[in-house]
């Protein structure tokens, strides 16, 4: 399983990032690949506690549905997200944005195993390896989606 732990797994991120254009068309979903970039950023800004996000009731929270969802389960295309992290508009340059993604995925690896790490809207409390991972199948899912 990879994870952002993981030095490879990073840079693999954040090559494929830099093949990210703003003209890539989603394979599915609305979002542009601009308010996709930003949708990252402001999910990393909440897994590294800079954005708060109310806490949503769900069977999520149950340790083995959580576990199958984190490390077992594909991510599913079109899944709801925190109204929070929805991003309608996007009033910076394609380059800032995705500056803002490398500079929060690098920040987010930046805090390390050992940090206090948020609860998770969903998912209430994860570990460091829970949030490596879901950061990473998150930021992978994305990209997928706009083929990069």
């Amino acid at each position: 399983m990879k994870t952002l732990w993981q030095p490879e797994a990073h840079e693999e991120l954040a090559r494929r990032i830099a093949q990210l254009t703003p003209d890539n068309r989603a394979k599915w979903g609305r979002m542009s690949a601009q308010q996709m970039v930003c949708h990252l950023v402001v999910s990393l800004q909440m897994a590294n506690g800079e954005k708060p996000v109310e806490p949503k009731r769900m069977p999520l929270r149950l340790p083995v549905i959580k576990h199958l969802v984190l490390y077992v389960l594909p991510f599913p295309k079109n899944a709801p997200t925190a109204p929070e992290l929805i991003v309608a508009s996007t009033p910076n340059t394609w380059q800032q944005d995705v500056d803002d993604l490398r500079t929060s995925l690098n920040r987010f690896v930046a805090r390390g195993r050992d940090a206090r790490w948020p609860d998770h809207p969903a998912f209430g409390r994860l570990s460091a390896r829970d949030w490596g991972v879901l950061v990473y199948r998150h930021v992978d899912h994305h990209l997928r989606q706009f083929g990069a």
